[in-house]
C-alpha cells in the first residue's frame, strides 16, 4: 500500500504526538535568592516542610553552584546549559538570546518536542527572554509590595529609595506576589490536566528576594530572641579588596545607610525577614505540590526545585549575593523523579549548567550538542558515585573553581592578569573565614586549581 505525502505527513504527526504524549511532565519551580539554608539541608531551625516533603520523595544535591551569583546571568546560562565568561552571562540584566544567540534554550528545547510550556513568574530574569519558547506569553503577577502605612510612606517619600528592607503585615498569601502566583499555577495545572498533554509548568518565586515582606503568619513562626548574627559576621582573614563589596543591593532600600554596617538590630530583622519569606514561599511551594497530588499527576511528573544563586546575611560583611564565596555560590537543587530515587542525598558536585541535559534524558529527549552541562542522572541511579571533580563559577572580576576541600579564585585586573587571589580549605575552615592561599604547604594545590579554573572556565 502507498502513502501518499499528506498521509505520511500525519502518520509522523501522530507518532510525534504518541511519542510526546507518553513522556512525563515538568514542574520547574525557581525560588529567588534561596540558600539551602532549610530543613532538608540540615537546618532544622528554618521552616520548610513542603521543601522538605519534596526532598523526601526526591533527590537532594548537597554541593549545587551556580554559575554566577546574580539573578540574570545565573539564569541565563541555566536555561542555555552554557558557561559565563567575561563578556557573557555578566550581571542581573544578562539575556540568554542576546548574550548566547541561536542557541535554543530549556524551554524552547522542549516545546519544540511536543511540550506546552509556561513561564509563571520569575524564571528568565527578564520575561520578554526566549519568548518563542513559550507556548503563551510568560506570566508575572500584579499587585503591591508593602501593605502596612509606614512602608507605603517611607517608599513614597525616601529620595532615590524603595521601601523598608522588611515587612510583617496581618495579610492573607494572595495579598502579595508569591500567593497570587501559586493561585495562578494552580489554575494553569488544572487546565493542563484537562487537555492532556504533556508539559513544561516553570514557577519562579520571588521571595525571599528583597524586600522581606511576608504575611506575619510567616515571622511568627520564629522567636527574635533566637534569632542571631552569623559567627563570620566580619572580613574573612586576608581576604582581598576585590572579594568585599558594599552590599549595594541592599543600600537602595528605606532605613538602609548608604555605606557601612547596618545595625545590629536591622541585621536581626533582616535575617527574621528572611526566614519568614523562606517559609512563606515553602507555603507556596506546599499547595502546588498538593494540587499535584489532587490531580493525579504526581506519578506523571518531574519536579525540579532550584535557588538561582546563594545569598549572604551578614558573613564576611556582606548582604546580598554577588560574591565568589560559598554563600553566594552554593544554592539549592531538589530533584524528584516519579517511583524512583526517593530519599535519597548526593554530595558530589554539580553545576547548574548540568539541569539542562539532565531533564533532557530523564524525559527520552535529545541532548542539544551547544550543552556544556553533564547529565546528573549517573548521580541520581548510584548518589554516592563521586561526580564531577570541579564546580566553576564567576562574578565580577573573579572565577571561582570548587573542589571537594578547597574553593579557590583569581581575581583579574584589566589586563587579564591575575591581580588577587583566594583559596579556603573547606576541610579545616568551611565558614571561609582565612584566607590560606599563600600557606607555602599549600602551593601545589594552587598551583593545581589554577590550572584547573583556566582550563575549564569559559572563554570568550
Amino acid at each position: 500500500m502507498r502513502f501518499s505525502h499528506l498521509a505520511l505527513v500525519w502518520v509522523l504527526a501522530v507518532c510525534a504526538v504518541t511519542e510526546a504524549a507518553d513522556r512525563p511532565n515538568v514542574l520547574f519551580i525557581a525560588v529567588d535568592d534561596l540558600r539551602p539554608e532549610i530543613g532538608c539541608y540540615g537546618m532544622p531551625h528554618i521552616r520548610s516542610p513542603n521543601i522538605d516533603r519534596l526532598a523526601s520523595t526526591g533527590t537532594v544535591f548537597e554541593r549545587a553552584y551556580c554559575m554566577v551569583p546574580t539573578c540574570g546571568a545565573s539564569r541565563a546560562a541555566l536555561m542555555t546549559s552554557i558557561r559565563p565568561h567575561p563578556t557573557r552571562f555578566i550581571n542581573h540584566l544578562a539575556w540568554a538570546e542576546k548574550d548566547a544567540p541561536g542557541i535554543t534554550t530549556l524551554n524552547t528545547h522542549f516545546k519544540n518536542n511536543g511540550y506546552t510550556t509556561i513561564s509563571n513568574g520569575k524564571i528568565f530574569h527578564h520575561p520578554t527572554d526566549s519568548e518563542v519558547g513559550w507556548s503563551q506569553p510568560a506570566w508575572r503577577p500584579k499587585g503591591p509590595t508593602y501593605k502596612l502605612e509606614e512602608s507605603l510612606a517611607a517608599a513614597k517619600t525616601t529620595p532615590k529609595k524603595r521601601g523598608p528592607a522588611y515587612e510583617s503585615a496581618n495579610v492573607e498569601d494572595d495579598f502579595y506576589k508569591d500567593g497570587k502566583l501559586a493561585n495562578k499555577a494552580i489554575q494553569d495545572l488544572r487546565r493542563l490536566k484537562k487537555e492532556g498533554n504533556p508539559f513544561f509548568l516553570a514557577v519562579g518565586f520571588f521571595k525571599p528576594h528583597l524586600p522581606f515582606v511576608a504575611p506575619k503568619k510567616y515571622w511568627d513562626l520564629y522567636d527574635p530572641e533566637t534569632i542571631h548574627l552569623p559567627e563570620t559576621y566580619h572580613r574573612p582573614k586576608n581576604a582581598p579588596d576585590a572579594a568585599i563589596h558594599n552590599s549595594g543591593e541592599l543600600r537602595a532600600y528605606a532605613g538602609i545607610p548608604r555605606k557601612g554596617p547596618v545595625s545590629d538590630e536591622t541585621a536581626r530583622n533582616m535575617i527574621h525577614g528572611y526566614y519568614a519569606c523562606v517559609s512563606y514561599t515553602d507555603a507556596n511551594i506546599g499547595k502546588l505540590l498538593d494540587e499535584l497530588d489532587r490531580l493525579d499527576l504526581a506519578n506523571d511528573t518531574i519536579v525540579v526545585l532550584w535557588g538561582d544563586h546563594g545569598w549572604n546575611l551578614g558573613e564576611h560583611t556582606l548582604w546580598c549575593k554577588h560574591s565568589c564565596f560559598e554563600t553566594s555560590m552554593h544554592a539549592p537543587l531538589i530533584v524528584k523523579v516519579p517511583g524512583k530515587y526517593a530519599g535519597q542525598k548526593t554530595a558530589a558536585l554539580t553545576e547548574f549548567i548540568d539541569i539542562y541535559p539532565s531533564l533532557c534524558e530523564l524525559c527520552g529527549l535529545e541532548v542539544p550538542e551547544h550543552c556544556q552541562g553533564e547529565s546528573f542522572v549517573p548521580l541520581l541511579k548510584e548518589p554516592t558515585a563521586k561526580g564531577k571533580p570541579f564546580a566553576i563559577g564567576r562574578f565580577g572580576t573573579g572565577d571561582t573553581i570548587r573542589s571537594d576541600n578547597f574553593r579557590y579564585t583569581e581575581y583579574s585586573g584589566k589586563q587579564q592578569d591575575v591581580e588577587a587571589k583566594m583559596l579556603y580549605d573547606h576541610e579545616h575552615d568551611p565558614a571561609e573565614d582565612n584566607n590560606v592561599v599563600n600557606r607555602l604547604k599549600l602551593k601545589e594545590d594552587v598551583q593545581q586549581l589554577s590550572q584547573q579554573l583556566n582550563e575549564r572556565k569559559g572563554k570568550k
